[in-house]
């Protein structure tokens, strides 16, 4: 019961406050702990395994000894600590903030607007037009529903504030070393392959719970399943298409597609149907379904948690 409190006082904060900007972030110690071990660790996949567990288990257990020494003195202070982390473990908020910026600049030129999308996404962004750039941000509030929103409220439903910070530096091992180039293919293959692992289900349970979002935020749900059950595995990944097919069949436009990366070219399948032309405020729209789908996995999880505790 305290867990489920935890978790929902923890999401409202986000919602209403977001990263407080002065406070340093648990991801960017999680960063720092990968780059100093990245330098004397060898640069194979036996040493690549070694980085995630050394930054997981260290992500896990200073997290773990607060907790417990919270929970030895007082439940109210380990309830206390548990939201804190809920609170700053949470990235709703910065993901709306982040993609709505795009969505102002767009209303003043679109060379700012590219500016803003470059903090967003890899691919080249210097001639995209503003079709292109709205694609692109609905793709990324779409694709971080699950690793910044479901996963993180599932896994904190599951163990708490420490296994919520092992999937988080599970998530930024992927994004500083997963990548299939010279340099990190062999090296970051197993962050890599654990993050899939470990947003596998989270990844489908939120690409359902957005279909069901869709009916609460003006959307088409019943073309959101759609083009769920049709597209979500029109992606490289196994697991980002299921938000983003979601989301396209919920707002009626197509996501996907190719695009030009380090000045390369890369086809990619597309992603919904073109029923319309995109439109600014459909980055306004992918962040209220991004919104409801995590006040309805909130919901889901905190309930499972109280039943098990009840059982149990």
């Amino acid at each position: 019961m305290y867990m489920a409190i935890a978790l929902a006082i923890g999401f409202a904060l986000d919602a209403l406050i977001g990263d407080p900007r002065r406070i340093g972030h648990p991801v960017i110690w999680i960063g720092r702990l990968i780059t100093r071990c990245e330098r004397t660790l060898p640069r194979s996949f036996g040493g690549g395994a070694a980085l995630w567990l050394i930054v997981c288990g260290v992500s896990f257990a200073v997290t773990l000894a607060p907790v417990l020494i919270a929970r030895h003195i007082s439940v109210w202070l380990w309830l206390a600590v548990e939201i804190w982390f809920a609170f700053r473990l949470m990235a709703a908020k910065s993901l709306r903030d982040e993609s709505m910026a795009v969505f102002r600049e767009l209303g003043r030129d679109l060379q700012s607007a590219r500016r803003q999308i470059s903090y967003l996404v890899s691919r080249d962004t210097e001639r995209m037009s503003e079709h292109e750039i709205i694609t692109a941000a609905v793709e990324t509030v779409a694709e971080n529903t699950t690793d910044g929103v479901v996963s993180p409220l599932l896994y904190f439903a599951l163990g708490g504030a420490p296994l919520c910070m092992l999937y988080k530096a599970a998530s930024t091992l992927d994004s500083m070393v997963g990548y299939k180039n010279e340099k990190y293919l062999l090296f970051g293959r197993f962050s890599a392959r654990a993050d899939d692992v470990l947003n596998f289900i989270p990844a489908r349970l939120a690409g359902l719970l957005m279909c069901l979002a869709a009916l609460f935020t003006g959307a088409n749900a019943k073309n959101a399943l759609k083009i769920f059950l049709r597209d979500r595995r029109n992606h490289a990944s196994p697991n980002s298409a299921h938000t983003e097919s979601a989301c396209a069949g919920a707002l009626g436009i197509e996501l996907g597609g190719g695009a030009s990366y380090f000045g390369e070219y890369r086809a990619k399948p597309v992603i919904g149907d073109k029923t319309r032309d995109t439109v600014p405020d459909d980055i306004r729209r992918a962040n209220a379904l991004m919104y409801v789908t995590g006040v309805l996995a909130l919901v889901l999880f905190a309930a499972i948690r109280v039943i098990i505790w009840s059982v149990l």
